[in-house]
């Protein structure tokens, strides 16, 4: 294998780390410290976004919440973050942020509270923009107020990084957006509050880490940084998510897992995503109960397919752990879609309620949605409307 034949040495690329992350089992203690530092910086008001449960079932708002008190810090909580987050919901709590003089924004969740609160934080310092403004980039944001991601998922990555992702239903968009301004000052990855993920979560938000990455290692950005840290998280996703299926409380499990997402956050970072999640924003944007990891898990093979004659041997270097025959783009998709049946995500789109009279709606979301094209102009292969449609065919 020669995946560094696959990289141009003559192009010049940026290689990124930002956030300070206090990463570990009981990291959630570092919460202590974070909020002595902003009671020092004279930061007395914070919003907390959260969805509805899983902040306090979790444990971590009970640390939290005693963190912000002894240090004199008052809060308010908006907990109504739902899966794919939408731009009305980010409007309610900027709105709510203002009006208490939030200075700050604590996030408590998976990637859906932590991309709501980086929005939240923009919306602080402009307080004339919207959600919508925001994501159909009426305006680009230089500043935001400070972020602290305290992370409950193994899968997005978010803490570690720039993006955020919201959806504006009325037009079915589901835009990215990145701005340096929304990386996160402090990030906490605690795996003791991720063993009561569900079956269900264990397995959609390790796949997304599996997508950030072989999306990041092939892209027409990719650098040696994204391809090296795309092997590792592969073999760590391979090595323990089936541990984490068997026994959701092995905590090694967990941490190995966990420090896959964080690597993954940081790995599309640098070498950014193309097809797998430019296609997957329409499915979730048109059905916004449909789980993101899950669409990414069911295009995951035609993308692998449709890349690998412009990615033969980064794909066989990174898929190695999961894919027993990378010798054709054919055997390379066939033996990921084995990996992910073997542990237990066999579905298809149909499964998920989505038929071929879906396909031309989907491409033309793929293609006219906000910040998408940017994510298809860096695909290895060309990104036409036919190769879009292939793909999500393929997936059915």
């Amino acid at each position: 294998m020669n995946w560094e034949k696959d990289l141009n040495i003559n192009e010049v690329r940026e290689i990124r780390t930002r956030t300070c992350v206090y990463f570990g089992c009981g990291a959630i203690q570092k919460i202590n410290d974070i909020a002595k530092i902003y009671a020092e910086r004279g930061i007395d008001k914070v919003v907390v976004m959260s969805g509805r449960n899983a902040y306090k079932s979790t444990g971590a708002w009970d640390v939290v919440e005693k963190a912000l008190k002894e240090n004199k810090i008052e809060y308010i909580n908006y907990d109504k973050v739902t899966p794919n987050p939408t731009t009305d919901a980010i409007d309610e709590a900027a709105k709510m942020a203002r009006e208490f003089g939030a200075k700050a924004v604590i996030t408590i969740g998976g990637g859906s509270p932590t991309d709501a609160g980086k929005s939240v934080a923009i919306l602080l310092k402009y307080p004339n923009e919207t959600g919508s403004s925001l994501y159909e980039f009426k305006f680009a944001p230089t500043e935001a107020a400070p972020v602290v991601a305290i992370n409950l998922t193994h899968g997005t990555g978010s803490e570690t990084n720039r993006f955020a992702v919201a959806t504006i239903l009325e037009k079915n968009y589901k835009p990215a957006i990145a701005y340096d301004c929304i990386y996160p000052e402090f990030a906490i990855d605690d795996p003791d509050l991720m063993t009561g993920l569900s079956p269900k979560q264990t397995r959609y938000v390790s796949i997304d880490a599996v997508n950030h990455v072989v999306e990041a290692a092939t892209s027409k950005v990719a650098s040696p940084y994204s391809v090296t840290l795309a092997r590792q998280v592969v073999e760590l996703v391979g090595k323990y998510l089936p541990k984490a299926i068997e026994n959701p409380a092995d905590k090694e499990a967990r941490y190995y897992l966990c420090y896959a997402a964080l690597m993954g956050g940081v790995c599309f970072d640098n070498g950014l995503l193309h097809y797998t999640h430019a296609l997957e924003h329409p499915l979730s944007a048109m059905k916004p109960d449909f789980s993101h990891g899950l669409g990414l898990a069911i295009l995951l093979p035609a993308v692998i397919k449709n890349i690998y004659s412009a990615k033969a041997e980064t794909l066989k270097y990174i898929l190695e752990p999961i894919a027993k025959d990378t010798a054709s783009a054919e055997k390379t998709a066939e033996s990921v879609y084995e990996w992910l049946k073997s542990v237990d995500v066999p579905n298809k789109l149909k499964d998920e309620g989505f038929t071929e009279g879906d396909v031309e709606k989907l491409t033309e979301l793929a293609f006219t949605t906000p910040s998408l094209d940017g994510l298809l102009g860096i695909a290895p292969t060309n990104a036409t409307k036919e190769a879009v449609k292939a793909i999500y065919t393929e997936s059915l």
